[in-house]
């Protein structure tokens, strides 16, 4: 009988709430894998939620900054040299110096999950040395994976262009499972606009509550928090929108299941500051869809692939806050082409999902 394969995955989160990781390493303990997946706390972080494969998350002293990423790569580092497994997978470059090293060092099987294209993230790219030291990471990495794959198309060509290093596509695409019957969900007082996912910049959030006032009949709910959340808690208080501006926070994934599901849109934009988020493909852009919610995406390449194939969303191209508030209230207005967009996400979502995604993830580990 052949020996089981060990395999570590290792994010920058404290696990609770990365969907796509639940999904992987799932897929991987359902294969017959022994999956650990490494992450860290955070001193708002809540009790680890079992899951059918390992985990295991760093108490470190520093929780953000130079020091932060110093200190769980060095912990990192050594945790995996004094451990064995059969093949170290890295979650982007923030994760990728310890696992590729220690892999190499043990003649062990390296793999590399791109999530981001992550030298060109808005939090990166305006910081000459810091994004010199990520492409040096980057340049050092990238080569030496025996497995690389990543989240698009895009993403795949520019690492083809750059490495000439083919990289294969899993799309964080949602788990199909069925719809409920609208009579089983307890309505919302107030219909309302979602967005889920970090609130972090560059992700239109601004944009969305300064088209509020403009917005007719709709709220506008948040389900997640990052490094701009405060600043829109203050922009909402300013606005004076708190009346219609709810923040969730963190919020677990049956929970924010709910929330989606009964939403009357969703968004799903991005700031044209670097190529990370220009060529995105964002997880929530999915669950939107999954959940038979019509979206506002902007119009990059990988949303407008996929809005052609099957017309799911309007294509916002002008991040600002008027002309958010007119495709909102003209999408709400004409409930013919509302319905047709929510239609058309049934289709989408039973060719477009996790399951099929999944293969080509079990494929690329077939080493």
């Amino acid at each position: 009988m052949p020996q089981t394969k060990k395999i570590v995955f290792t994010v920058i989160n404290d696990l609770n709430y990365d969907q796509r990781m639940q999904r992987i390493c799932g897929a991987m303990h359902k294969a017959g894998y022994e999956v650990t997946l490494i992450g860290r706390t955070h001193s708002k972080s809540k009790e680890l939620k079992e899951q059918a494969f390992k985990q295991k998350r760093l108490n470190l002293f520093f929780e953000k900054g130079k020091l932060f990423y110093l200190e769980y790569n060095i912990r990192l580092f050594f945790l995996l040299l004094f451990s064995n497994y059969d093949i170290y997978s890295a979650t982007d470059l923030d994760t990728a110096m310890p696992q590729c090293v220690v892999a190499k060092l043990k003649g062990k099987t390296f793999a590399y999950d791109a999530h981001e294209y992550f030298p060109e993230l808005p939090e990166i790219i305006h910081r000459p040395f810091t994004h010199w030291v990520w492409c040096q990471v980057e340049k050092f990495i990238v080569p030496r994976a025996d497995i690389a794959y990543t989240i698009n198309q895009s993403y795949a060509d520019v690492f083809m262009a750059k490495y000439r290093k083919k990289f294969g596509i899993v799309r964080n695409a949602t788990v199909l499972q069925d719809l409920p019957d609208k009579s089983e969900l307890t309505p919302p007082e107030k219909p309302y606009i979602l967005y889920q996912g970090a609130v972090n910049v560059g992700r239109g959030i601004e944009e969305m509550i300064q088209a509020m006032p403009m917005i007719k009949d709709l709220d506008l709910y948040i389900c997640g928090k990052g490094d701009v959340y405060e600043d829109c808690v203050r922009l909402v208080e300013e606005l004076d929108l708190k009346d219609r501006v709810t923040f969730f926070g963190f919020v677990p994934p049956e929970e924010l299941r709910r929330y989606t599901l009964n939403a009357t849109l969703g968004f799903t934009f991005f700031t044209n500051d670097g190529l990370s988020y220009y060529l995105s493909l964002a997880n929530r852009f999915f669950d939107y869809f999954h959940a038979g919610v019509p979206q506002l995406v902007t119009a990059y390449p990988e949303y407008k692939r996929i809005n052609a194939q099957y017309e799911i969303a309007v294509l916002l191209k002008e991040l600002a806050p008027q002309s958010i508030a007119e495709e909102v209230n003209s999408l709400v207005e004409n409930k013919g082409r509302y319905q047709a967009l929510r239609t058309n996400t049934l289709k989408a979502r039973t060719n477009i999902n996790w399951q099929g995604e999944e293969v080509s993830l079990l494929s690329y580990y077939q080493v």
